[in-house]
């Protein structure tokens, strides 16, 4: 019988990977921490309609990619696909409407079903920031100024470029969509499939278009720009003001839309070239509409994900992992005291591992393999001065230690 493997998609975090994925999470609260975010976390699963009512039954995700299944009481449930629907939804849930602004950092699994690919799998990770509450522009420019900081900490902010776009408000898009509408049935024959469904559906998704055939098309269509109402263009040029104020380099693209349903005003995305065609590493915008849509008051609300896969991917250095310390007692008697050592020494924060089995030649070399800085050798003559023999295994040097000052030799 061949082994089992995880499913397609679906991968492993073990060692250095695992290293990488944390140092990017933490790295990513620690920063939010300063920007005033609290962390949240909310179901893996939720009610179907969380997502298929906000995301919008025409986008890709609730169409072709989400994973619903019914579960034995017969409700639809659906793992989730992305994070945002699901802390409005918490939002709503837990009578918070009312304690505004909320702040939320967020870090978890996401699923989606799509072809996996460099940097893309069915079972991925993101990490979120949600500013709900404020209808200033300064709030979008903050957001994205977290998002800034935390790629600087990461290291991988000189690679990644901030662009941004205006959807404008309800009235901008109309006039816009009209205008597309137009532009694209004009050329009809010339499109893909795809893009000739979406047509139908949704015009501003055929902007988000892959297909090569598309480009050409996309490229001459209208922006939006021209369809701005006085109030949307200067939320615009608000959000711009601030990301200066900010420090915040970006640059203007009037291509980028977003695919799902609920997002207005603001739509921006940090791409790099560090990853071939996969180029965007955080992306978000304004979503003014969604925590109504969840039964909610119309409240606004902006933010962002981030995968943390691809910023793992983008890490200059792999986190070193804690050497730990070994533990060595060269005599089974002596395993009780090393308990006690043991114990001591992680009280203390220090990564401690004890050498179960073996003569001393055998334990020392286990020490080694786990990449121990120091060993810790317990004697019977040691143990009666009421001190250890602490081993140095990176110089060899070796010395007699009392164990009232085993800690701070340590530290």
């Amino acid at each position: 019988m061949s082994p089992l493997q995880p499913a397609r998609g679906t991968r492993d975090l073990i060692g250095e990977e695992l290293r990488r994925h944390r140092h990017v999470i933490e790295t990513a609260r620690r920063i939010a921490e300063t920007f005033g975010f609290e962390e949240w976390a909310t179901p893996v699963f939720e009610d179907t309609r969380v997502f298929s009512r906000t995301l919008g039954e025409t986008s890709d995700v609730v169409m072709k990619e989400m994973y619903s299944f019914t579960d034995r009481s017969g409700e639809s449930l659906t793992l989730r696909p992305e994070a945002t629907a699901g802390v409005c939804r918490a939002l709503v849930s837990n009578g918070l409407t009312q304690s505004l602004p909320q702040k939320v950092f967020y870090a978890g699994p996401m699923f989606r079903y799509e072809r996996p690919q460099k940097g893309r799998y069915r079972q991925f990770h993101q990490i979120d920031i949600e500013l709900i509450g404020p209808a200033h522009p300064l709030a979008d420019a903050e957001v994205m100024a977290c998002g800034h900081c935390i790629l600087e900490a990461l290291g991988v902010a000189e690679g990644v470029t901030l662009e941004i776009n205006t959807l404008g408000d309800a009235a901008s898009r109309a006039a816009w969509r009209a205008a597309l509408v137009a532009y694209f049935t004009a050329r009809r024959d010339e499109l893909s499939a795809e893009s000739q469904a979406r047509l139908e559906r949704n015009p501003l998704r055929i902007i988000d278009s892959k297909e090569r055939a598309d480009q050409p098309i996309i490229a001459a269509a209208p922006v939006i720009a021209p369809y701005l109402t006085p109030s949307a263009a200067a939320f615009y040029a608000g959000v711009k003001q601030g990301l200066l104020r900010f420090g915040v380099p970006f640059r203007e693209n009037p291509r980028i839309v977003r695919g799902l349903d609920y997002y207005g005003h603001t739509a921006f995305e940090f791409v790099t070239t560090g990853l071939g065609a996969q180029g965007t590493v955080m992306a978000g915008g304004r979503y003014d509409g969604l925590v109504a849509e969840m039964g909610g008051p119309p409240t606004p609300a902006v933010g962002w994900a981030a995968g943390i896969e691809r910023l793992a991917m983008l890490l200059p250095a792999v986190p070193e992992a804690a050497a730990p310390v070994a533990v060595v007692p060269i005599a089974p008697e002596l395993e009780a005291h090393a308990v006690v050592i043991l114990q001591r020494l992680r009280r203390e924060g220090i990564r401690a591992e004890l050498e179960y089995t073996g003569n001393l030649r055998r334990r020392m070399e286990r020490a080694n393999r786990i990449g121990a800085r120091w060993a810790v050798i317990l004697g019977e003559a040691e143990r009666e001065r009421g001190s250890v023999q602490l081993k140095d295994l990176a110089s060899g040097a070796q010395s007699e230690v009392p164990e009232a000052d085993l800690i701070a030799r340590l530290s």
